[in-house]
């Protein structure tokens, strides 16, 4: 059974008799685990037609580079064989999302699409509800708790969200059942890229080259449940005492999957639930507590990639000591290089860019010293959104943008104050020392290879 919650209708249009149901694929980019998909290939069955699935493959998302697509498209590959292996056809159309949808959705009955929280991917689904002459269903796929029934506003941080959204996750926290489709639509002749084909894919698109595929982040959904396994298997049980040490590693390393909606979050919660590990509450609180409070914001502020988005305490504070001498000012291009006098926020930046993950406790930090380190508030905000998302396979989602603004202070509550942060919470290189074996994180980092070009 698929929530209610999970389901919101997007227009006014009636069902057709049209020759099939289709599934919009954007946000959730599985077969696995799916609601909306499940949704799909139910209304099928009722309707006793095949279920079609359509996936609009843009250059145009905002930052998209050869290192995000490519982990998309080794996604989609895997996902397009194990929907084949359903009975489902997905087509990959290189088109703009809502054009592409309303070209599909003409011989459609119904059209069923996945919830996206950023500005652009709510524009997709606006003008798609407007062009369709099909009725329009979206279900929630990428939280545990739907985002309106966790809470009705924006909530101030994780201390005002907590209780709201930890008495709802028993409601949410099951499993679906997986429908086998009564007709199946393989033998459709609609034209699809092939996503195993990525340098043909990229080489038609318009997109940043030089940042190249990940050495070390493959995806697809068999790649993130192989992650999380071994991380239920050797590192769970420490994850509480040493998720924050970055010169060890007991992270799931599944936010890039989840970014790309490769693996189920309900699945994910699931699994870490159902172990007896003492560190399952710790990671719950990140997976589930952290994570939805990140689509809360982005949901509810649509200035979460600004400054705009931060709570006029800190609007305040920042603007008060907007003249503070800066300790050292860098450009956006020393930054991007690596080239400041601190060898621990140059060892993350250097990690993120070969790599395109950070550790989430450096990305703290580094996001800290962008700060302190830029002439304006603004331009620091910029500078940090334009790095994590040019880099980081996981940006440019409701974490990263969430991300970023904790940095600045949203999330949060008023510290000490400081030059330069005023009552911005603030980190620095002695407290890295104190708290793990940082020079070990540099040496590690030193040690990566850079990618192949």
């Amino acid at each position: 059974m698929i929530q209610k919650e999970r389901l919101s209708l997007l227009n006014s249009q009636e069902q057709k008799n049209g020759d099939y149901v289709l599934y919009w694929m954007q946000a959730a980019q599985r077969a696995e685990g799916n609601p909306a998909l499940e949704y799909a290939v139910r209304a099928a069955n009722e309707c006793r037609q095949p279920c079609l699935a359509f996936f609009g493959l843009t250059d145009r998302f905002p930052e998209a580079n050869a290192r995000s697509l490519t982990f998309m498209l080794e996604g989609l590959s895997e996902t397009q064989k194990a929907l084949a292996d359903r009975g489902v056809k997905l087509v990959i159309m290189p088109v703009s999302p809502d054009k592409g949808v309303a070209e599909m959705a003409r011989a459609a009955s119904l059209v069923v699409v996945d919830r996206g929280y950023l500005r652009i991917q709510k524009e997709w689904r606006a003008r798609a509800a407007e062009d369709l002459s099909c009725r329009l269903v979206q279900v929630e796929t990428e939280t545990v708790v739907p985002v309106e029934t966790a809470s009705p506003k924006e909530e101030y941080a994780a201390a005002t969200f907590r209780p709201k959204i930890k008495k709802l996750i028993p409601d949410f926290l099951a499993a679906g059942t997986e429908t086998k489709p009564v007709k199946d639509s393989l033998g459709r002749k609609d034209a699809s890229l092939e996503p195993d084909d990525i340098a043909g894919v990229l080489s038609a698109l318009k997109i940043d080259r030089k940042v190249v595929a990940s050495p070390v982040y493959k995806g697809g959904t068999g790649e993130a449940k192989k992650r999380f396994r071994l991380f239920l298997r050797e590192r769970l049980d420490h994850f509480g005492d040493l998720r924050n040490d970055p010169s060890l590693d007991y992270l799931s390393h599944l936010s890039p999957y989840l970014h790309f909606g490769q693996i189920s979050p309900v699945w994910v919660a699931m699994k870490a639930a159902a172990t007896d590990s003492p560190g399952k509450e710790a990671f719950l609180e990140e997976m589930i507590v952290r994570r939805e409070l990140s689509a809360n914001f982005v949901h509810y502020n649509p200035r979460y990639d600004s400054p705009d988005c931060l709570p006029a305490w800190v609007k305040a504070t920042l603007r008060e000591h907007a003249r503070d001498a800066r300790p050292y000012l860098y450009s956006r291009e020393d930054l991007e290089a690596g080239k400041t006098h601190d060898p621990y926020w140059n060892a993350a930046q250097r990690e993120m860019v070969l790599i395109g993950k950070m550790h989430g406790y450096m990305r703290m930090y580094w996001g800290k010293k962008i700060l302190e380190w830029s002439p304006t508030v603004e331009e620091a905000f910029a500078t940090a959104l334009y790095l994590n998302n040019k880099y980081e396979i996981d940006g440019r989602d409701p974490n990263g943008f969430a991300g970023v603004a904790w940095c600045f202070g949203k999330h949060d509550r008023p510290w000490t104050k400081r030059p330069v942060f005023g009552s911005v919470r603030y980190m620095n290189d002695k407290g890295l020392r104190r708290k793990f074996d940082v020079d070990r994180y540099v040496r590690n980092i030193a040690g990566l290879e850079p990618p192949a070009t």
